[in-house]
């Protein structure tokens, strides 16, 4: 503080600045110097600290000339010590408002990224919940398309079995040329001879079996597919157009032993094995075809030696699945002597799982009576002669026309059974 020159006596009452007082709400006591300098009296003062915080200063100055004294606007030690004292708290009161400031200024920044993270948490819940909504939709598609794919599954399986239908209609029309209709339907306007060879009713009908096929002028043998007139249904048949004049339909051939004949019931009502090879036509087919008209039978056999003989019996049917398939066959006439017709005729057809002893034995279906004589559908050996005995047989189960070998244990090379109308004549080629 500046000292003051004063010329007169004056009394000066200072508010002085701020000191702190505590929690004393009490008026302090008032103190008098002496102010001097040297021998020279310069007046006195007194100051007193005030309850509001403030210094009063009261000072008695004389009038001298030009005399300085000492300068009198001052506290004590004391007050100046809470002037200090007051002062830095000032100060330290800005650092704390400037402290306080910045870290109001650091919350509201915390508060904008806590207001954009939960924006951005909003927008991930609700993408969560687009990415879930979307997932559903996903798996409902996924299921819908994977409904699509069984039911198109089930389409092209139909559609592949409806081809392989149509490609076999295809091959039986190919083999039946001219065969206009599915079923015959027999006319009586037409005499039975007329309704069992079609030649009369030109192209227009389908082959009732093989001599029907020839009539129409198929001369070659093979696979073909005919309608018996009862049966009414389809049926692939091999025709032998070669043998004696031909139009001979095979219901039975053996020749290499590719097919095992120890077959059950159904299998010999409905057929099995291979028309190029070996088969059995079937009983129900087999009661069709004969049932039409009248039939002969025909047996060609062949044996080790490559020597052939065949039988022929101008009677030839077989009743249905009711009368067990009872065989109807004479009139024998042939190269060999009858082992079939006189002692088969009239007994039904067995096979190893009806119960009959004889089928069991012989390991194959066939009319047999006590138990055989004649047993073409039995096991093929090869070479001929077999023995039960090393075989371990309860009997003979070989391909046997015993009266040809004299021998239950002869197993034949090749057998065909085969038959036509009787009235067939074979024609000229034009």
């Amino acid at each position: 503080m500046t000292p003051l020159l004063l010329h007169a006596p004056a009394l000066l009452t200072v508010w002085g600045a701020w000191v702190a007082l505590g929690d004393n709400s009490t008026e302090a006591p008032e103190t008098t110097h002496h102010i001097g300098s040297g021998l020279m009296q310069c007046g006195e003062y007194s100051n007193q600290a005030m309850p509001n915080g403030k210094c009063r200063l009261t000072a008695t100055l004389p009038q001298l000339e030009e005399q300085r004294c000492p300068d009198m606007f001052r506290c004590t030690d004391e007050v100046s010590y809470w002037l200090h004292q007051n002062e830095e708290r000032k100060q330290q009161m800005l650092e704390l408002k400037e402290t306080i400031s910045e870290l109001q200024e650091e919350l509201r920044n915390h508060r904008h990224r806590i207001k954009v993270l939960e924006l951005q948490s909003e927008e991930k819940n609700g993408l969560n919940s687009s990415l879930e909504q979307r997932l559903h939709t996903l798996e409902q598609q996924y299921a819908e398309a994977n409904t699509l794919l069984h039911i198109h599954g089930s389409l092209i399986y139909d559609m592949q079995a409806q081809i392989r239908n149509l490609t076999v209609l295809v091959e039986r029309v190919r083999r039946n040329p001219g065969c206009m209709i599915n079923i015959v339907r027999t006319s009586p306007l037409i005499s039975d001879q007329e309704a069992l060879h079609p030649e009369v009713q030109h192209v227009r009908n389908c082959p009732i079996d093989c001599a029907s096929l020839y009539y129409n002028g198929v001369r070659r043998s093979g696979i073909f597919t005919v309608v018996p007139s009862l049966g009414a249904m389809p049926v692939e048949v091999y025709c032998d157009m070669d043998t004696e004049g031909g139009g001979w339909t095979v219901i039975q051939r053996r020749q290499d032993g590719s097919v095992n004949f120890n077959r059950r019931w159904k299998e010999y009502k409905d057929g099995f094995g291979d028309l190029h090879t070996e088969f059995w036509l079937g009983n129900d087919h087999i009661h069709d075809l004969t049932s039409q008209g009248d039939y002969s039978l025909r047996i060609d056999l062949e044996d080790w030696t490559s020597k052939h003989k065949h039988a022929l019996y101008q009677s030839f049917s077989v009743d249905g699945e009711e009368s067990h398939y009872r065989l109807h066959v004479n009139g024998f006439s042939g190269t060999v002597e009858d082992s079939f017709g006189w002692y088969h005729n009239k007994q039904s057809f067995s096979t190893p799982d009806t119960g009959n002893i004889c089928a069991e034995i012989s390991h194959a279906g066939w009319w047999y009576h006590q138990c055989f004589f004649a047993n073409l559908n039995g096991v093929y050996y090869k070479g001929g002669r077999y023995s039960a005995k090393g075989k371990n047989l309860l009997g003979p189960d070989g391909i046997v026309w015993y009266t040809w070998k004299d021998s239950d244990y002869y197993s034949l090379k090749k057998v065909s059974m085969k038959i036509r109308p009787r009235t067939f004549r074979p024609r000229l080629s034009p």
